[in-house]
């Protein structure tokens, strides 16, 4: 691994229609009410790809296939970075287990939430891979 000491990892959820999903984040307070990618840290000895799946499992209650990564590294705080897949929902529909509300956002909706500012630029590259596969 780079300088980085712990990597935490997103999907980005895709469903038909260009659609993605968002989610409200409801801790630390310093973050909630804000919008991201769902996911979380990748735990030793655990893959990066096992790790989205299983945050997604447990976060929304929903099973994933994981599918080409969205750039590389987004660098987040001093020893923290964040690592993006676009993924399908395999089965389950996503619940806010662990979140304050889930939204489906389609092309003219992506930027009607208040993303956080690590997801925000992994907003705009999606936008561009989604909107390029037209």
């Amino acid at each position: 691994m780079n300088d980085f000491d712990t990597v935490v990892v997103a999907a980005v959820i895709v469903a038909s229609g260009a659609r993605v999903l968002a989610a409200q984040r409801a801790e630390p307070p310093a973050l909630a009410g804000g919008w991201e990618f769902p996911g979380g840290k990748v735990d030793p000895g655990e893959s990066e790809t096992a790790a989205l799946v299983r945050e997604c499992r447990e976060e929304l209650g929903v099973e994933v296939t994981v599918g080409e990564q969205v750039g590389g590294d987004w660098e987040l705080s001093e020893g923290y970075v964040l690592r993006v897949w676009l993924c399908s929902l395999a089965s389950g529909v996503p619940e806010a287990r662990e979140h304050l509300a889930l939204r489906w956002l389609g092309p003219g909706e992506y930027y009607s939430v208040e993303w956080l500012g690590a997801d925000l630029p992994v907003m705009k590259t999606v936008e561009n891979l989604l909107l390029s596969r037209d």
